[in-house]
Parts: structure tokens; C-alpha cells; sequence
């Protein structure tokens, strides 16, 4: 566990906040499938995948599916299934190239890691993310690696948020005590998964927000 003697920072019951751990995609990196899409596949199709969350060509699925930690090899045959060969061509280019689907960091957050690094607090990183594709992150982003103490992700440990054996896990592998550590994620399910084990969870808006949100916990950055 990370402990700065140097700073005050409590939560609302009064426990000094020693770590903060982040989800990835939302949270640190933007994700987005047009930069990877765009002139490479019909623009109709493409603007209608980017616009439309009903999942039309299956995407958000299969992606779920490999963050869950099944095999592309086993889900790229059921899009094609139910799908069409278009469909699977199109998610297969997506995930052989997913790094062109990351095009930067989220404003201001590198900063804040940064930023609680120097401050002496604990720094973690915790994402649904595919084993086969999440080595593009650190590839693409070397400052993430370097800045993160440790990051799990759910496609290797075959499970994954909001459940809790993953927040679980974490705790344990990294040793950190749930009601010393704040977690950042853009989804609310995945923050109340974390508040159910004892974290302080808190919804990811920006970077300016979430400096504010751990100030307001009394972290001294």
C-alpha cells in the first residue's frame, strides 16, 4: 500500500486516502472507432456505427465478450455468424489496429497522474480491456506504464467490472485497503461495483473534476 506521511488526505469518514485507481478508456485514454474506421470502410457504415448505440453490427458485444476474456478467434466467428462478412471484416481491421482507435489521452490526465505520483500517493490502473489488445495502451502510450504502480486488467484475469471479485482482486494484488482508495470510472455501474466492496467510487467527468472531486477528499495534489 502506498502511505505519504507528508499530506492529510481523508474521506468523508475520516480515513486518510492513500490510493487512486483509474479505469482506462474514458477515464485516461479517448476511445473511438472513427479515427480506426474512417476511409477505410463504407462512411454510411461508419458514421452509423459511431452514432448509433443500439449495436448494430454487433461491435460493443464482441468487445464486451473479449474483455471478459474469450478469444478473438472464438468471437470474431460468431460475428460473422450472425452478422455477416462484412460486419466481421470491419471488426477484425478494428482489433488489428485498435491502436488508431486510441488517439490520445484524455485532456489533463497525465498531468494528475503526474501529479499524485509526486504527492507520494499510490497510482493504479483497473480496465474491462481485451488480453489481446490492451498491450496498444502501454505501446501507444509509454507514459501510462511509467506513471501506473500496477494495472489489472479484465481479459487477462477472466473477469471483469462491476463485478466484485475483480475490485477484489485488485485490492489484494496491489495491497490496498478499499476504504483508503478512490476509484475513477466513466461508467456508473463500474463505480457502484466498487463502492459495494468499501472503495470510494466516484464518476469520471473530466480531469479539472476529478482533481476537484479528490481535493474535496481532502488528497493534497
Amino acid at each position: 500500500m502506498s502511505n505519504n506521511g507528508n499530506n492529510d488526505a481523508f474521506n468523508s469518514n475520516g480515513t486518510e486516502i492513500h490510493d487512486v485507481m483509474f479505469d482506462f478508456c474514458g477515464v485516461l485514454l479517448e476511445l473511438n472507432y472513427r479515427p480506426c474506421l474512417q476511409g477505410r470502410f463504407p462512411q454510411q457504415v461508419v458514421d452509423r456505427l459511431c452514432a448509433d448505440e443500439s449495436d448494430v453490427y454487433g461491435f460493443f458485444a464482441a468487445e464486451a465478450r473479449m474483455d471478459a476474456g474469450e478469444d478473438f478467434a472464438v468471437v470474431i466467428k460468431d460475428v460473422e455468424k450472425e452478422y455477416g462478412d462484412k460486419a466481421a471484416t470491419m471488426f477484425r481491421y478494428y482489433i488489428e489496429h485498435y491502436d488508431d482507435a486510441l488517439p490520445k489521452m484524455i485532456d489533463g490526465m497525465e498531468q494528475l497522474l503526474t501529479d499524485l505520483r509526486k504527492a507520494g500517493y499510490g497510482v493504479w490502473g483497473l480496465t474491462n480491456w481485451s488480453a489481446e489488445t490492451f498491450h496498444f495502451a502501454f505501446e501507444k502510450f509509454p507514459q501510462l506504464e511509467r506513471l501506473l504502480q500496477g494495472t489489472m486488467v479484465s481479459g487477462v484475469e477472466k473477469m471483469h467490472k462491476p463485478n466484485a471479485d475483480i475490485f477484489d482482486l485488485a485490492l489484494s494484488r496491489f495491497g490496498l485497503d478499499a476504504g483508503r482508495t478512490v476509484f475513477f470510472d466513466d461508467t456508473q455501474a463500474n463505480v457502484d461495483g466498487a463502492k459495494a466492496v468499501g472503495i470510494k467510487g466516484i464518476r469520471f467527468r473530466n480531469a479539472t473534476d476529478a482533481r476537484n472531486d479528490l481535493r474535496r477528499l481532502g488528497v493534497n495534489i
